[in-house]
């Protein structure tokens, strides 16, 4: 089953550029349209070489304007699907660092949120994320404040507090949503990554039971 085409997201706020329903010019259009299939390619997990054709495509539209800014936008989005599948970069974001100097302060204060840290500055933050960014993130803190109708924020905020608080000290709730939401979506990517982090909470916790349920999801997910 393909892969639901990403809706507008409270991260994507980041990432407007032009407003629907107004003339845009082929730029505008095709960059849009590159960054949602590279997006969605990721998060379904299909061969990486059809993300970088796309996130290619995306980047070269992108440049035609000369505005690095748009660049670094572009490149938090990609950076954001990675940390939704929980593939972090101990360097941060390093296509985005490049840009850094020309982005504007909202998108590198973005760009910490995104590697696991309180930003400096966390007004800057979408709204969404700017309620998360700080404390425990726990299950229920994170449903009432990302709906399931934003399927990809909800997965971001759910990456940085892993990557904040690690799998030992995550409320296992959260690692539960993500299953959930991932699984809703059929992103298979988030999908098998949170069932590892499930998996092994229950593990530590003593509960075979549940690692073993959610060992045959993760088999399901695999193929095997």
């Amino acid at each position: 089953m393909r892969s639901k085409a990403l809706a507008p997201t409270s991260i994507l706020v980041l990432l407007i550029i032009g407003c629907a329903g107004t003339p845009q010019p082929d730029w505008q259009l095709e960059s849009r349209s590159a960054l949602d299939r590279a997006t969605t390619a990721w998060l379904a997990g299909n061969n990486t070489r059809v993300v970088e054709v796309d996130a290619a495509r995306a980047r070269a539209e992108l440049s035609r304007t000369g505005r690095p800014e748009l660049l670094a936008r572009a490149e938090l989005l990609l950076c954001a699907a990675r940390v939704a599948a929980l593939e972090f970069d101990n360097n941060g974001c390093p296509a985005f660092e490049v840009l850094a100097q020309d982005a504007g302060a909202a998108e590198n204060a973005y760009a910490e949120y995104l590697a696991g840290k309180v930003p400096a500055r966390v007004e800057l933050l979408p709204e969404a994320q700017r309620g998360l960014a700080t404390g425990a993130v726990t299950a229920e803190r994170l449903a009432a404040t990302i709906k399931a109708d934003d399927p990809l924020a909800r997965l971001v905020a759910a990456g940085t507090a892993l990557r904040r608080e690690g799998d030992r000290r995550l409320d296992r709730g959260v690692a539960l949503l993500a299953i959930d939401t991932a699984s809703a979506q059929g992103w298979r990517r988030p999908l098998l990554a949170w069932l590892h982090i499930g998996i092994r909470q229950a593990e530590a916790a003593g509960d075979e039971k549940e690692a073993e349920r959610l060992g045959r999801r993760a088999a399901v997910v695999s193929g095997r």
